[in-house]
């Protein structure tokens, strides 16, 4: 069986947008589970994403504030099909990202979702922890366009990892 996930971080609302973009949506309520790295920074997109999607994975970020946190954690863990995930906001400078993250979690997750830069990340650990950062749809910062992440998971696997860009 497989399982289609929408990865999205950095969301800012309604600070950086109104809300979030038309196919961002369409690719939540299509999917059997979305996950957010943080920095919603409102408790109305943490319900919003509850309400519109099949199941949702989501811990809190550096700009969340009370009502953020009374939903969510700093970190969270889940699995899909075998394949271990974590979710976490920041992992910190991307020098030395991997070395921490395998200090950090020890060869317990198969894939490691973290969000804060807005820039999208993908590359494995020494200790083959897959690191995925799907930007942000709402605020692209240095990046040409916003964007999020599509994968499916089967057969203890990721496979059709896509990075989504919002047209503008």
């Amino acid at each position: 069986m497989a399982t289609r996930i929408v990865v999205v971080s950095d969301t800012h609302l309604p600070a950086r947008a109104k809300d979030l973009p038309a196919p961002v949506w369409a690719a939540v309520e299509s999917a059997d589970l979305v996950v957010h790295a943080g920095d919603w920074c409102d408790e109305a997109t943490v319900l919003a994403l509850r309400a519109r999607s099949a199941a949702l994975v989501g811990v809190a970020g550096n700009n969340d504030g009370a009502d953020v946190r009374a939903h969510l954690d700093e970190f969270a863990a889940f699995e899909v099909e075998g394949v271990r995930f974590g979710v976490v906001h920041e992992t910190g400078a991307k020098e030395g990202r991997e070395r921490r993250c395998d200090a950090r979690h020890g060869g317990s997750l198969d894939v490691l979702l973290f969000g804060h830069s807005h820039v999208p990340w993908d590359s494995t650990t020494p200790a083959g922890t897959r690191m995925l950062n799907p930007g942000s749809p709402t605020d692209r910062r240095r990046m040409p366009t916003g964007t999020w992440l599509e994968l499916t998971v089967e057969h203890g696997g990721l496979r059709d990892l896509v990075l989504r860009e919002v047209q503008r």
